[in-house]
């Protein structure tokens, strides 16, 4: 194992909680790695990179185009923009200024994160739609698809969509919805995948616009994502984020990334240059794509589940904990291990264990979300067997 970060000063992690981006993601594939170093080799036209990878992502995905973005987030800025400037170059220039321009991206209220500020950025205004009634226990829905109807103004640019399995109304009828008033739907499914059907699930039930992240269960580089959609929008992603400096009668893009003749002159430099991928990340998600849709998932499945297995048979000896199973849905797309703590026998809190875990060498990162509920989780996604029986001796260290 490479010593650069000792070299640096900076602790390792033993990954117990996923792919999450805060501890970088996943472990990029080896082939990946080795593709990047040859691609640093040579110099290359970024356009023509990114139109081969849109002529894997059509045929992974069965969308019109596709684009490597710099992350999911990213790729969700770059939906944003192209359904606001759509092919109108001015537009294009102008954002995130959105005067004079239809800038409403509709989001039902469920659908609401911290991650939807990307959308923000590009320039749109967020309008929520439906309540939070199902918690108040009445069988009503949180949003109704009328509501999304009703909600459509000559202002409205897009629909954004979670996709999560508890996440309603169901995609198709949100984009019946949008469709009938040719607004397009925006997909964020960063984390989605596996399974392999998702990277074409979303385009099948009528999505415009897809986003994927290609760090995590594909494991290609972190700071990748992929955008997949419709050809026109993603025409409009390619003018808003490719290097534009460069004089009309020598503007030469690969045809069928931009139409050049559909445009009246060269774009300004938009509002994606900032999010620009290099030729290495290219090259490495490319690469890492073909080796995920080509992978054996069921060993995989097979080989997390007993991994799980494993530390639910390695913790059950503490009489101060419980464990239980979760399935392979909701949130994760792992089974995961939920670890609830009996505080006053344990003499520590959930929340005091979970912090030291992190403040060790190498640090121990297990899932937090359950704190309030005095349990954590340990997700065997990004360890070895090893590392879970590491994971396992910590945890009983504290108790």
């Amino acid at each position: 194992m490479s010593d650069v970060y000792d070299e640096l000063g900076v602790p390792t992690v033993i990954n117990a909680t996923g792919t999450k981006t805060r501890i970088s993601g996943s472990l990029i594939r080896e082939e990946a790695v080795e593709a990047m170093a040859a691609a640093a080799e040579s110099f290359v036209r970024i356009s023509d990179l990114q139109s081969k990878a849109s002529d894997l992502i059509s045929s992974v995905t069965g969308a019109e185009a596709g684009y490597v973005t710099s992350g999911a987030s990213a790729g969700l800025l770059l939906a944003a923009a192209a359904c606001i400037a759509r092919d109108d170059l001015d537009a294009m220039y102008q954002l995130p200024n959105t005067k004079g321009l239809a800038d409403e991206i509709l989001v039902p209220r469920t659908h609401r994160t911290g991650y939807d500020h990307a959308l923000r950025a590009a320039g749109a205004s967020l309008v929520d739609i439906g309540t939070n009634d199902p918690h108040l226990g009445t069988g009503s829905q949180s949003v109704e698809p009328w509501e999304i109807s009703e909600a459509i103004t000559e202002d409205t640019a897009a629909i954004a969509y979670l996709q999560k399995e508890y996440t309603d109304p169901p995609l198709p009828e949100v984009v019946d919805i949008a469709h009938e008033n040719n607004i397009p739907v925006i997909v964020d499914a960063a984390a989605e995948v596996p399974p392999v059907s998702n990277l074409s699930r979303f385009i099948d039930d009528g999505a415009d616009l897809v986003a994927f992240s290609g760090g995590k269960a594909i494991r290609g580089p972190q700071t990748t994502g992929i955008l997949a959609g419709r050809a026109d929008l993603i025409e409009s992603v390619a003018l808003q984020q490719l290097d534009m400096h460069a004089a009309d009668t020598v503007w030469d893009p690969p045809t069928d990334l931009v139409d050049v003749n559909r445009f009246n002159g060269v774009p300004r430099q938009g509002i994606g240059r900032s999010l620009k991928v290099g030729k290495e990340e290219l090259v490495g998600l490319i690469t890492a794509l073909k080796l995920f849709v080509n992978e054996d998932h069921s060993a995989l499945d097979d080989e997390w589940l007993d991994r799980a297995t494993q530390i639910v048979e390695e913790l059950s000896s503490e009489p101060v904990v419980s464990t239980r199973m979760t399935e392979a849905d909701k949130t994760s797309i792992t089974p995961e291990v939920v670890v609830s703590l009996d505080e006053e026998a344990a003499g520590l809190t959930t929340a005091d264990l979970v912090l030291s875990l992190r403040q060790e060498d190498p640090r121990v990162f297990v899932g937090a979300d359950s704190l309030p509920a005095d349990a954590f989780t340990i997700n065997p996604m990004c360890l070895t067997d090893e590392q879970a029986t590491y994971v396992v001796d910590r945890i009983r260290s504290y108790l």
